[in-house]
């Protein structure tokens, strides 16, 4: 991403905003001293603690199942002991594969055999590890040894199928070459496999991780011409996790369905490459040119194929048990022991993860350093922290996901809010999460100086989204999926947060052997001065939970986004009326322009099935009931609750969230419970809101859009219930 500017005027309007309204969820008492503990957290925080740890930690490769993974495991528990923490590891036993045979060959109409092999590059010892790196593959792609013509499928996301089969080509019995970008890994493959394709092959596009953006490293930041991004291909859309105990622990004794019967590992075998492989199956293609938004970076004509390209894939794994080792690091509450307010960050890397996700886990070390200080100078938290290094993210959110799942009953019962990290950069401060908590995360936002401008990291974040033409409000952003807060917030339906910086940062490191300390140093954030501001934005979100006399939630500004939610999806079901309209009307015109290859003529379009007028009424209705309920709310005055009808009160809060779920889950997926919020089926990590009732409608499903509405409306009938009675309670 290009640096943004950000006009002078913006940033002095908004530098003179300095008066604070009184923190949300303390008195005015508390909210002084809750004031000064969080200056004096600030002061404590030091950079240089982030680069030496940065540099013991991914000093070698270190993904789940590794010596140094568990080595690192080891040592961040005891840094934790260290600084005065209850600390333990909590080990998970999971199915994880590692490359045993990776083949991938151009056999017709010419010869060429993939090198499979980034290169090591001068300046950066850790590249040239040899045997210690990592090979590049996809996790839980199926062992697979096939040959077919090749098709090129775009990015392979659904919009990328309904023009090939306007094409009049099909991918059934082929191996579909897709570029990265666009969507989630593991969708390409899915998609792949449910058109009929027997193998996938995913490259990255220098015009989209390469040359195209700027220099290659080692000159530059970005990916090198045999540069490739490893990564997970489970169906994670599905469930995260191991993929043998869905729903609940990975324990050693657990038990686990056969590998054959696993829904999401792949249908079919998937290989990453570089674009120095990419290139030559690519030039192979014939058939017809692809489309001007198709066409990437490389020196070539980009044609779709099918063939005369013709490629052997073959892939072997080793499939294990292998050992995931989760640090879980307590400091008891001072007053309400039983409330927990947790943090975490994942410690496994793909190979070195100097940027993901080193960069976090230093930055939630330090913030956790920072809090045992504060403890031992007489401020203590009130409520229970929680810090925890989750292991094997990468191949599918699992060590955070086992934890959950096997602690699930205790943790809806305790936990406030679970605040997480990843992989930092510089820039802006990016925020996701529950929209309760949009007003405290924004009020936090307005606390912390950026190190660049000098402005508070909201103001900046403001200015930039008034360019790019929002309304000048602090937003979160709703949460998909791609890092740990997933199984806490979609699944046991606890309020989660999602925190980074970013922006200025960008490069093509990603899950290569490339993402190690010194191009850490050289492109992301040199000076850690942006990991500082990490530990202070979330460090500060962490003690305001944790000492906040009244859970800080805000129920306005989610009434505000849920309601904004319901409206885009009506806006899509009336814009997709339309469009069958014209399209019927066309036809029947006969007003197509069917000009294309003549080799293959497109295929003649056909009337679609007019769009049913869906009853939104039910959710109008429930989220206006839903307004005067929260209204009521928010007037509500603690001040003269006891402490024990503050804890009463706040353990209510606490599981308002869960409000939000359904036990039966989402259609086809029903691990994922929140209602609110979930990745798309076939967007991934992208996240779909409302998802049951606005996937039905993106899939044409009039059936369950109907089916789904009830269902929403019906919780948030019970979440409206589960307000009122807080309000009578209070009163």
């Amino acid at each position: 991403m290009k640096q943004l500017f950000i006009p002078l005027i913006f940033i002095l309007f908004f530098g003179s905003l300095k008066a604070q309204s009184p923190i949300i969820g303390f008195s005015t008492t508390s909210a002084a001293q809750q004031a000064k503990i969080e200056k004096d957290f600030e002061d404590k925080l030091k950079a240089s603690n982030l680069d030496e740890w940065m540099q013991r930690m991914s000093a070698e490769p270190h993904w789940v199942g590794t010596k140094y993974g568990e080595k690192n495991a080891k040592w961040i528990r005891d840094q934790f002991k260290s600084w005065g923490y209850d600390a333990k590891i909590e080990t998970y036993h999971i199915l994880f594969p590692y490359p045993t045979e990776r083949v991938l060959e151009l056999t017709a109409p010419t010869k060429y055999k993939a090198k499979l092999t980034a290169v090591p590059v001068e300046g950066d010892p850790f590249t040239a590890q040899g045997d210690a790196l990592l090979p590049s593959y996809n996790a839980f792609s199926i062992d697979g040894d096939v040959e077919a013509e090749l098709v090129f499928v775009n990015y392979g996301i659904p919009k990328d199928y309904e023009e090939l089969e306007k094409l009049g080509i099909s991918v059934k019995g082929k191996i579909v070459i897709a570029k990265y970008q666009g969507s989630w890994r593991g969708i390409k493959p899915k998609l792949a496999a449910e058109n009929g394709a027997i193998g996938c092959i995913i490259y990255s596009d220098p015009q989209d991780d390469g040359y195209g953006r700027g220099d290659v490293y080692p000159k530059g930041a970005f990916k090198n011409k045999t540069g490739v991004q490893r990564g997970s291909v489970m169906d994670m859309p599905t469930y995260p996790g191991d993929v043998l105990t869905p729903g609940y622990g990975a324990t050693k004794d657990a038990k686990r369905l056969k590998k054959e019967n696993a829904p999401t590992i792949t249908k079919i075998p998937v290989l990453p490459i570089s674009y120095e492989d990419a290139q030559p199956l690519l030039a192979a293609l014939e058939g017809p040119v692809a489309p001007e938004s198709w066409r990437g970076g490389l020196p070539i004509t980009y044609h779709i194929g099918p063939g005369p390209a013709k490629v052997h894939l073959k892939l072997k794994f080793d499939w294990q048990i292998t050992p995931a080792h989760n640090v879980i690091a307590t400091m008891k509450g001072s007053e309400y022991p039983d409330q927990w307010v947790m943090r975490g960050n994942h410690h496994d890397a793909w190979v070195h993860g100097a940027n993901d996700p080193i960069s976090g886990m230093v930055a939630l070390m330090e913030e956790a350093r920072a809090v045992a200080q504060l403890g031992k100078q007489g401020h203590k938290p009130k409520r229970t922290l929680v810090y925890c290094a989750w292991d094997a993210e990468e191949p599918g959110l699992i060590g955070s996901t086992e934890w959950v799942e096997d602690h699930k009953k205790e943790l809806q019962e305790k936990v406030v809010a679970y605040i997480n990290t990843d992989g930092n950069g510089r820039g802006f401060l990016g925020a996701g999460g529950s929209h309760s908590l949009q007003a405290m995360v924004s009020e936090v936002a307005g606390s912390v100086t950026d190190p660049q401008t000098k402005v508070s990291v909201k103001e900046r974040r403001i200015a930039r989204d008034m360019v790019q033409g929002s309304d000048g409000s602090f937003k979160l952003y709703a949460l998909g999926s791609g890092s740990d807060y997933t199984p806490f917030i979609q699944h046991a339906g606890i309020a989660a947060l999602n925190l980074g910086f970013g922006g200025e940062n960008a490069g093509g490191e990603y899950h290569t052997i490339y993402d190690t300390y010194p191009h850490y140093k050289r492109f992301k954030d040199p000076d850690f001065a942006y990991g500082i501001a990490l530990a202070n934005t979330a460090g500060r979100i962490t003690l305001r939970l944790a000492n906040a006399d009244v859970v800080p939630l805000d129920f306005q500004q989610w009434h505000t986004t849920v309601s904004g939610y319901l409206d885009e999806i009506m806006s899509l079901t009336e814009k997709m009326r339309k469009e069958v309209e014209k399209h019927n009307k066309l036809v029947k015109a006969n007003a197509f322009d069917l000009s294309a290859d003549p080799k293959k003529p497109a295929k003649s379009p056909e009337l679609k099935a007019m769009v049913p007028y869906l009853d939104f009424s039910p959710l109008q209705n429930e989220l206006s009931t839903l307004k005067s309920t929260i209204d009521e709310f928010s007037k509500l005055k603690t001040d003269h609750l006891s402490k024990e009808q503050k804890s009463q009160l706040n353990q209510k809060l606490i599981k308002a969230e869960q409000m939000l779920t359904s036990e039966k889950g989402l259609p086809r997926r029903p691990w994922y419970k929140h209602q609110i919020y979930a990745p798309g089926f076939y967007t991934g990590y992208g996240v779909k809101t409302l998802p049951g009732v606005r996937e039905a409608v993106e899939q044409k499903n009039w059936k369950e859009a109907e089916e789904q509405i009830k269902v929403l409306s019906t919780t948030l009938s019970v979440f409206n219930n589960y307000l009122k009675e807080i309000n009578t309670n209070i009163k």
